[in-house]
């Protein structure tokens, strides 16, 4: 018989033609005897090769055999035993013993000990493919380091990405997070579930926590993002304009527009991180006296509350950026912003409050966004030009909603400062100083 056709037909255990024993001992007392092959050990073992040379004494038992004591805890006992079973079948696909991801790295430790190169290889093999749950993809991250190059393939799944792979699936992920569903839009449909998942892995990529941000917003992804952002404005308008013409369908296009103001919220809040919030900002004083003209229209008197109130949201983020200096505009642009949307504020808010009185709806302007409106509000005002503050704090003493919202902040000040001002030109024209020019910026 070929030496190779006798070593096939050795078995673990065979008591008849082994050769030497492996001793599995622990520390806690346990002592299990197998009976091994030394040509099998040898052949994939270095450190069972080690001890069966003639560099290595071994221990001779009573009945003659070779003796090799392999000490370990109690925890790896199982492994040590698989590890004798795998030497015998290594040759062969034995997915059976690796059972699980846990199984199988603590196999790994093992045959890294031992020197059980094979062994190391299909165990190298079966964790890179497997999926892992999150307490195994930690216990691999703790274990690996200790094992050697050859377990660097495990780790492939968790290596750092290169910057440009990461920002096309950002680009992919923005592409989806704001995608719409209308024929002249050139964005494919998405799922609500797939949607969301996008927006919240957009704005994981962007956060700074504990770790820094994974993506850095530089020029590319900047014009990109301004593409998209154009693009969703361009949709939007169109959408809210097909509600005067397409009134026998309102609630589909309200619907519709509903879902482009949850997508432009959405931008208010992951924006900024990437210094992108003026174009929005920019972009929404363009379409205010649009959006207004809309949804300010007779039929819509008493219809789109939601809307109104997800505008009046937005509107919000907008003014809070510009009334405190996050986002720049000329004195003309912020006058703008303040007059055209001050009258809506003040009309809908009782109006909404009203509606929820007669019929709750499911929908209302909380106190905290009322507030945060007015305190925006105010300081816009306050850093206009003195006279654009009068022509606004004149038109809001007029009203009959002068409380929604109050300004009698900004009336104070503007009242101090106007007089303030007037004697500082007094003094100027007598010739004790030359300050008339505070007066035209309003301080």
């Amino acid at each position: 018989m070929a030496n190779g056709d006798a070593t096939a037909l050795k078995k673990l255990g065979d008591r008849s033609t082994s050769d030497v024993i492996v001793r599995l001992r622990t520390k806690d007392g346990r002592d299990d005897w197998f009976y091994c092959h030394s040509e099998i050990l040898v052949k994939h073992g270095k450190y069972f090769a080690e001890r069966l040379s003639d560099d290595w004494p071994t221990c001779q038992l009573l009945d003659s055999r070779n003796c090799i004591e392999v000490y370990f805890e109690e925890s790896d006992f199982d492994h040590h035993v698989n590890i004798l079973r795998l030497i015998y079948t290594v040759d062969n696909v034995v997915t059976d013993l690796w059972q699980n991801v846990k199984n199988a790295l603590g196999i790994l430790k093992v045959a890294t000990t031992l020197g059980c190169t094979q062994i190391i290889s299909k165990c190298v093999q079966y964790l890179e493919a497997v999926p892992w749950e999150e307490n195994e993809e930690e216990e691999i991250i703790k274990t690996l380091p200790s094992l050697g190059s050859e377990a660097i393939p495990i780790l492939a799944r968790l290596q750092p990405v290169d910057p440009t792979a990461v920002r096309n699936v950002f680009l992919s992920a923005m592409h989806v997070a704001i995608s719409a569903n209308k024929e002249y839009s050139n964005l494919p449909i998405s799922p609500d579930e797939l949607k969301t998942s996008a927006q919240e892995q957009v704005e994981y990529m962007l956060v700074e926590d504990d770790d820094a941000p994974l993506l850095a917003a530089d020029d590319h992804v900047k014009y990109e993002v301004r593409k998209h952002i154009l693009q969703l404005f361009s949709i939007f308008e169109k959408e809210m304009a097909s509600l005067l013409s397409d009134t026998d369908v309102i609630e589909n296009g309200e619907s519709s527009v509903l879902k482009f103001l949850s997508d432009l919220l959405w931008l208010c809040h992951i924006l900024p991180k990437m210094d992108l919030l003026s174009d929005f900002v920019s972009k929404w004083e363009e379409a205010s006296d649009n959006i207004l003209n809309i949804i300010k229209d007779m039929r819509f008197s008493s219809a789109l509350w939601e809307i109104k109130l997800k505008v009046m949201e937005i509107t919000a983020k907008v003014l809070e950026a510009v009334g405190y200096g996050n986002v720049i505009l000329s004195a003309l642009r912020r006058t703008h912003l303040v007059k055209v949307w001050l009258p809506f504020i003040r009309e809908t808010k009782p109006e909404l409050d009203l509606q929820n009185l007669h019929e709750k709806l499911p929908y209302e302007m909380d106190n905290d966004l009322f507030q945060n409106i007015e305190a925006a509000i105010i300081s816009l005002v306050l850093a206009l030009p003195s006279s654009d503050q009068a022509e606004i704090l004149a038109d809001w003493l007029k009203t009959e909603q002068a409380r929604y919202p109050d300004l009698s902040e900004a009336f104070e000040v503007w009242c101090y400062r106007s007089k303030a001002a007037k004697r500082r030109l007094s003094l100027g024209l007598n010739g004790v100083s030359s300050t008339s020019t505070v007066s035209s910026v309003g301080h």
